[in-house]
């Protein structure tokens, strides 16, 4: 039986299909604590429980292009970094039906994180606190608007942990620390960045100087301003060749 022949016969009713979901994990550094963006459920399953935004994939839909799509219909951006993280199957994840969902963290700059807050009253600001154990994550305790820890909807909380994980481990050989700082940053702030996803302080000589020998950082010639002290110096993400 030739190609042609044994696709004109195949029954694709032969076998059950799941559904398939893209779920997005809007996060940031806020005054120094990893901060998530999320959305109160209005119905069931797990009414009135926090979850991050998500939706459905379009039969004919990439991945990619559902995840960009939730990203400009919950967040109202039309752009940002991101990234697949990892992909949910547990078969009773979801209480509805058998879904699989597949996880995108999108990393933004702090301006643009209180911008999409502002943008949609949908969301709400968490705060992420997720005790260092390694580049796995773990458990991550949520607070929504400084309350107590919440439980988020499916499983949620999982995803963030593993979000956190991720970015530890990619600290130390790519950029991702750059997509949480806008153009122009001082050292102090990339610091910062990095002591909220360790959730560790570290040493100003050692850290700056590793920075430097790096090669990420190109001198602007340029001070922030609105200080009272001596402006500190801004710089710019150079993106290494290999990277390009």
């Amino acid at each position: 039986m030739d190609e042609t022949t044994h696709l004109e016969r195949y029954d694709p009713s032969a076998f059950e299909r799941p559904s398939v979901t893209v779920d997005l994990i809007l996060m940031s550094v806020i005054d120094g604590v990893p901060a998530v963006l999320l959305m109160r459920r209005d119905e069931a399953p797990f009414a009135a429980r926090w979850a991050l935004p998500g939706g459905f994939v379009g039969i004919g839909e990439s991945l990619d292009d559902a995840a960009r799509r939730v990203l400009a219909d919950k967040a109202h951006m039309a752009d940002a970094y991101v990234e697949q993280l990892y992909t949910f199957g547990a078969v009773e994840r979801d209480p509805r039906m058998r879904i699989i969902s597949v996880a995108y963290f999108a990393l933004l700059p702090a301006d643009r994180f209180v911008a999409a807050l502002t943008a949609t009253a949908e969301l709400s600001l968490a705060e992420l606190t997720v005790p260092w154990r390694g580049e796995t994550g773990g458990p991550v305790e949520v607070r929504v608007s400084g309350d107590d820890a919440v439980t988020l909807a499916f499983d949620h909380g999982e995803m963030l942990g593993l979000a956190m994980g991720r970015l530890r481990g990619k600290l130390d050989y790519s950029g991702v620390a750059f997509a949480l700082l806008p153009e122009r940053f001082t050292l102090r702030a990339l610091q910062d960045v990095y002591e909220a996803i360790l959730d560790t302080r570290l040493n100003k000589p050692a850290f700056r100087r590793r920075m430097l020998d790096r090669g990420w950082l190109q001198p602007t010639g340029e001070r922030e301003a609105g200080t009272s002290f001596r402006p500190a110096e801004l710089y710019r993400y150079r993106m290494p060749q290999e990277e390009q």
